[in-house]
């Protein structure tokens, strides 16, 4: 499978390119080295080399190189949105009567459903006028997208849609990751320049009575050079790394949108435009590997991505610069803003409650949206009331939402649940989850997923007490009738997972190295909860549930009823915390027996759809929408 393939290959780069730097790192220290061995005057061939000179000075380096490597990085370790800051970009209102705004934010969400991930926190560059976008974080749980102004004015819809299609490409694939690496680790380089630069114009004069200032100033001297030295390697192999990465992240957003022209009429007109997509921020540099476009101007030597007509040419083969020559006036005219006449008119069809999607090849799309799931995602959320919407998007409102969407239709049961949330935010948040209830009663079951994942870059945005005190709150609503849901399970466990994985971002996702062999039994009982809580059949049904998903695994697993119980949402807990950690190719394989374990009958349904989707996010492993057996494949 494509997107497991990827994971595999994003771990060699990153191998590669931690290679490739430690190898500039060594090579830096062995100069600085030299240069304090020759600082010391000319030596009697039979002396003995200073080791302990040269060892101390090796280890300096290192450490002030690692230091400041690991400070840059635990300095970005709190995911995309501290990046965004960084560079003075602006959270995206959550309300108000700018169409941009709506069209931008309706844009990421729908993408981010289509592809199967976290709705990112969205930001926007205000002051700049180039067009311009990039995501950040390590994870898709704390990924964040900004783009520029510019690009708010002058993309369409279509063009607009095509960049944040590219963006995701990068988050699914696991670049921002590596983005955020090669940020700590150009910058510990970079200090080196900088300590020696500042002990040039600060440090010790000549004139003492020995030459130790000298040979300070020498090796300053040194450091600046060598640090510079370093840094131009770095770069040169930041930017060949990323010219790969963008070159597939183009033909990424043209498979999963199905059309070629917005992304290349965006191309068409950063290559038209005056301001192109250069960056006037003084940060540019450094996130100049994550654009969508080079920020910088710089050199084919330094450029980070391939040249934009060539980037054109793969879209629409005979591109001829010229062509764009009449329209480039009118894009550079005072005021301009793109015409939009909005989204293609969608054919909605309705949402089945049972039998939503067809089985074939549903594990194959993990991580690679097919062109039908951008329809289908707008559609599912353009039929989200726009109140819950609203409510959704709000961060004064979104824990309302969450809590609304958890409590039960019996009148008992939901006083009691509404007492829990009295005693744990307060009368008034108590009132505002119970004004959602009519809305929420009559949302379709399909349509709940999707609504918390519009929600939770709201949720983000509390601090990390009250995040938890959410969860804390969450619990208790689910446990409230002593009876758990598929439902309940699927979203107390997904905003668990990413609240946490948002809060921790730098170990969340890593590729895992474990194999399938290592962990059998909970990749046994991971099997036979599916196997249970999909079949309402005799239980020789889940006996040959369980059997199918064993067969696509090619182990032989035993199944116990008795492991499974009343407490299956324990026994799925515990195996899906030791599956996360298995290799891409165990996780796809992992994957395609849980899809045969649930859809024995070809078929899955909604709740069997949501205990897909939880054991796809506990693995890391973004899931498309299901489409139903009506919609067009």
């Amino acid at each position: 499978m494509e997107f497991f393939r990827q994971q595999a290959a994003a771990r060699r780069r990153s191998g590669v390119l931690v290679a490739l730097f430690v190898a500039a790192v060594l090579s830096i220290v062995a100069a600085i080295d030299l240069i304090v061995l020759a600082a010391g005057g000319p030596r009697p061939a039979e002396a003995p080399l200073p080791l302990p000179l040269l060892i101390g000075t090796s280890l300096a380096v290192l450490a002030v190189i690692a230091l400041a490597s690991l400070y840059r990085i635990a300095m970005l370790s709190s995911g995309g949105a501290v990046v965004a800051r960084e560079l003075g970009a602006t959270p995206l209102p959550a309300h108000g009567d700018d169409a941009r705004v709506r069209r931008l934010r309706n844009v990421v969400e729908e993408v981010a459903i289509a592809a199967g991930t976290p709705v990112p926190q969205i930001f926007v560059l205000t002051r700049e006028p180039g067009i311009n976008a990039f995501a950040a974080g390590f994870s898709s749980a704390d990924a964040a997208i900004t783009v520029t102004g510019g690009a708010l004015d002058k993309l369409s819809r279509d063009e607009l849609q095509g960049v944040i299609a590219h963006e995701f490409s990068h988050i699914v694939n696991g670049d921002m990751r590596l983005n955020i690496r090669l940020m700590g680790l150009l910058f510990g380089i970079l200090v080196l320049a900088v300590i020696g630069q500042r002990v040039l114009i600060f440090g010790p004069r000549g004139g003492g009575r020995d030459n130790r200032g000298s040979v300070i100033l020498l090796v300053a001297l040194a450091l600046l050079v060598l640090g510079y030295i370093g840094v131009f390697f770095g770069r040169l192999i930041k930017a060949a790394a990323s010219r790969s990465r963008e070159r597939l992240a183009d033909a990424a957003a043209v498979q999963f949108t199905r059309q070629s022209a917005g992304l290349a009429g965006a191309l068409k007109k950063i290559l038209g435009l005056t301001t192109g997509s250069r960056l006037v921020n003084s940060h540019g540099e450094e996130v100049s590997h994550m654009l969508f476009a080079d920020g910088l101007g710089l050199s084919s030597l330094f450029a980070t991505h391939p040249p934009l007509v060539q980037r054109i040419r793969l879209l629409e083969p005979g591109f001829d610069p010229r062509a764009i020559q009449s329209q480039a006036a009118s894009w550079n005219a005072p005021g301009y803003r793109a015409p939009d006449a909005g989204p293609s008119p969608l054919s909605p069809a309705p949402v089945a409650a049972v039998a939503t999607a067809p089985v074939a090849g549903l594990a194959a799309s993990i991580g690679r949206p097919q062109p039908q799931h951008y329809p289908h995602a707008r559609d599912l959320l353009a039929r989200v009331p726009p109140s819950l919407a609203g409510a959704a998007r709000d961060p004064g409102r979104a824990v309302d939402l969450v809590l609304g969407l958890l409590l039960d239709r019996t009148a008992a049961i939901r006083q009691a649940q509404l007492e829990q949330i009295a005693a744990q935010w307060g009368n008034e948040r108590r009132a505002a989850a119970a004004a959602l209830v009519p809305a929420l009663d009559a949302l379709h079951p399909a349509l709940r997923l999707p609504l918390a994942s519009v929600a939770l870059p709201a949720l983000r945005t509390l601090e990390p007490q009250a995040q938890r005190r959410l969860q804390m709150t969450i619990e208790a609503l689910i446990k409230a009738d002593a009876r758990i849901t598929t439902f309940e399970y699927a979203l107390g466990h997904l905003l668990r997972l990413q609240l946490e994985d948002g809060l921790h971002p730098a170990q969340a996702a890593a590729v895992g190295r474990l194999p399938l062999a290592r962990v059998g039994a909970a990749a046994a009982a991971l099997l036979a909860v599916l196997a249970e809580q999909g079949q309402t059949q005799a239980s020789d049904a889940a006996a040959a549930a369980f059997a199918a998903g064993a067969i696509r695994l090619g182990l032989d697993l035993p199944y116990s009823k008795a492991s499974v119980g009343a407490g299956w949402t324990e026994v799925l807990d515990a195996a899906l915390s030791s599956l996360d950690g298995l290799t891409p190719a165990d996780k796809a394989r992992l994957i395609d027996a849980a899809c045969a374990a649930i859809a024995t009958d070809g078929r899955i349904s909604v709740p069997e759809a949501e205990l897909l989707r939880v054991v796809c996010a506990s693995l890391h492993c973004p899931l498309p929408p299901l489409l139903a057996a009506a919609d067009p494949v």
